[in-house]
């Protein structure tokens, strides 16, 4: 009897509870709260002990496993008895950090930026939650060695590095047993897969399996910087061979010694890994990274209306308005890569300038580069504008009208024999071009002393483009404050260097790169400040916001409200003293103000189908605070959690 009464009883209060949810926004927010606690908080159910437990990285504390927790989980005996907290473990560890790093090079061939990667690694292999503590704490020192550049040389060698495995491989030996094999991964929900099939590797080309590091490093970023549960993300390689000849004749090589496969023998293989990893988690996101360029637009194609997936290396026709995510209009391949951290940079050039961002299409830019980058940032750069504009036909001619693209050969106009149809919608009029005195094939240095524009953009990859001739030119630029982006990576393809264009242009530019470059001093007390561009400002912050949306699609609102936040993040000050692009000491900051961003678009349009307690009803009910405050409770954060243990 006693048992019904206490039934009556939480049934009356489960009600009370409902109805106070639906009449009482801020009970809501008080409900949202109890059910959606900070990520990484929850106790832990763990099915294991003992040693088990200390070579286990997802569990492993170390010499911070507190005393009941020892005697709990059968480790007292098994490590010192003096219990440390979480930060004396990492002022350990950093000591040994410094130290370390001679000691770790093989060779003074070895970077390093390398053997800090191998020390990282290390910690990753023991303590996963001390090493994202690590990165996280130390971010503008670390992310480059984690993610690019450093991942770069760690795919070359990733053979000779390898030492316990991290991810999953799926190859052409492998078809017909997929869907058996992804029950092989431990986790139970995986909300973030990064996939690669090694085939082009940031600009390195075809490393095979090696390219799983690309994987991981990119993986590293959606945990640390949108706080991505290490638990639920995926880094996959599928192995099709290579055709790499080098590799193909190194007995240490890792991965299948045989050229890849093609045809319909490459498709059946994606087709397979596809269906069998969204049979096992169907709301997966799946990000497609470093395809050949053969393969990715065909397989974005191929899997973009049924699966939840996206590639950011892909640039779609600008006519296109079929999807890239699920149902992703055109924007999204750009948005989400270089071009959404360009367009970010450029509506904070227009602050800078000192005017409001909405005149974003009145600025004049030239634009170095008609490859698939320059293309692709010219492309969402216009639709930008022309959102701006109006959004319609008109808005968007008029917006093509700002730009003035220049390739190898020069000037782009309608006279250009077999031009690009991707550049065809840039090319300058001929009549047009005649009356400002320019011609097809015009030079970089003639069109900018003719438009005096108030962007130069670089997406050449060709280093020092922007000459001596090149930035003089840009003196007689119309603007107050002339912008100069020198957008091409690695650091030798810049199109120059921040002390050569703030020396020949002046003191008041505003300067960007795509590579890390030091600030400069002017003298006197002044600094030229020199902002990087880094895709990770933008890509962790929408992937989060989709995931905590429960959109199944990212649409071109959701990517401009991406980019738009980006822009206005920075404080009126910084942005007139010529900070347009924030430090990444700040991206946890970033990213959870992105991803609320995110997540209010998607509701505006009516996307939001809600995650896990929070529905579709609640998220419309919250107000801009209450969404970066869910935001921020549902980002994991590397706090040691508590460990229960529970018998299989």
């Amino acid at each position: 009897m006693s048992n019904f009464s206490n039934q009556i009883r939480a049934s009356s209060s489960l009600i009370k509870r409902l109805k106070q949810r639906m009449t009482n926004p801020a009970a809501l927010m008080q409900a949202t709260r109890h059910f959606t606690t900070l990520e990484g908080h929850r106790p832990t159910i763990v099915h294991k002990r003992s040693l088990d437990i200390l070579h286990d990285p997802w569990f492993n504390k170390g010499t911070a496993f507190s005393m009941t927790e020892r005697d709990r989980l059968d480790l007292r005996g098994l490590l010192p008895p003096n219990v440390m907290t979480s930060e004396q473990q990492i002022q350990r560890f950093m000591a040994d950090l410094k130290r370390l790093e001679v000691q770790a090079r093989d060779g003074p061939s070895d970077p390093y930026a390398l053997a800090k990667w191998r020390i990282l690694n290390r910690l990753h292999d023991r303590n996963e939650t001390m090493y994202y503590q690590v990165l996280i704490d130390n971010i503008e020192e670390y992310a480059p060695i984690v993610y690019t550049p450093t991942v770069g040389l760690v795919c070359q060698n990733y053979s000779g590095l390898f030492r316990r495995p991290r991810g999953m491989y799926f190859s052409g030996e492998d078809r017909g047993e997929m869907m058996s094999m992804v029950y092989n991964w431990p986790a139970e929900q995986v909300d973030m897969i990064v996939v690669t099939d090694g085939s082009r590797i940031l600009g390195l080309g075809d490393l095979g399996v090696q390219g799983i590091g690309i994987a991981i490093g990119k993986l590293d970023l959606y945990v640390a910087a949108a706080g991505i549960n290490p638990q639920r993300v995926l880094p996959v390689m599928i192995d099709v061979g290579t055709n790499n000849e080098k590799l193909l004749k190194d007995p240490l090589y890792l991965g299948l010694q045989e050229h890849r496969l093609d045809g319909d023998e490459y498709i059946a293989v994606i087709d397979e890994f596809m269906e069998a990893v969204f049979t096992r988690w169907p709301h997966v996101i799946v990000q497609f990274e470093d395809f050949q360029s053969k393969w990715a637009f065909k397989l974005l194609q191929r899997y973009r209306n049924t699966y939840r997936m996206f590639n950011d290396d892909v640039q779609t026709k600008p006519n296109d308005r079929t999807c890239l995510f699920y149902h992703v209009y055109d924007l999204s391949a750009y948005f989400l890569g270089t071009a959404g951290v360009a367009i970010a940079g450029l509506l904070g050039a227009v602050r800078a300038q000192g005017r409001p961002m909405i005149d974003f299409p009145k600025q004049k830019i030239v634009v170095a580069g008609a490859g698939s980058a320059g293309i692709g940032v010219l492309n969402a750069a216009r639709k930008t504008m022309a959102r701006m504009l109006g959004n319609n036909e008109a808005a968007f001619e008029s917006a093509g009208r700002q730009f003035w693209v220049v390739d190898a050969k020069g000037l782009i106009t309608e006279e250009r024999e077999n031009i690009d149809l991707e550049a065809l919608p840039f090319a300058r009029k001929v009549n047009e071009a005649s009356r400002q005195g320019l011609r097809e094939g015009a030079s970089l240095a003639e069109v900018v002393r003719v438009v005096k524009p108030d962007v130069l953009l670089g997406l050449s990859a060709v280093g020092g483009l922007f000459s001596k001739e090149v930035l003089e030119a840009l003196k007689g630029s119309t603007s107050t404050r002339p912008a100069i982006f020198a957008m091409s990576n690695p650091t030798k393809n810049a199109e120059c260097t921040p002390e050569d264009a703030f020396s020949i242009v002046g003191d008041n530019i505003l300067f960007a790169s795509g590579s890390p470059f030091q600030d400069v001093d002017l003298g006197n007390g002044h600094i030229g400040h020199c902002n990087q561009g880094n895709n990770m400002y933008l890509f962790p912050g929408i992937g989060l916001g989709t995931l905590l949306s429960g959109s199944r699609i990212i649409s071109d609102g959701m990517l401009q409200a991406a980019a738009e936040c980006l822009a206005a993040y920075m404080g009126e000050e910084e942005v007139l003293n010529g900070i347009i692009y924030p430090s990444t000491s700040r991206i946890r900051d970033i990213t959870k103000e992105v991803a609320a961003a995110v997540v209010k678009e998607a509701i505006k349009e009516d996307l939001a189908e809600g995650y896990r307690e929070m529905d579709a009803r609640e998220l419309q009910k919250l107000s801009q605070e209450e969404i970066v405050e869910y935001v921020k409770n549902n980002m994991w954060s590397p706090d040691y959690p508590t460990l229960v243990y529970k018998k299989d």
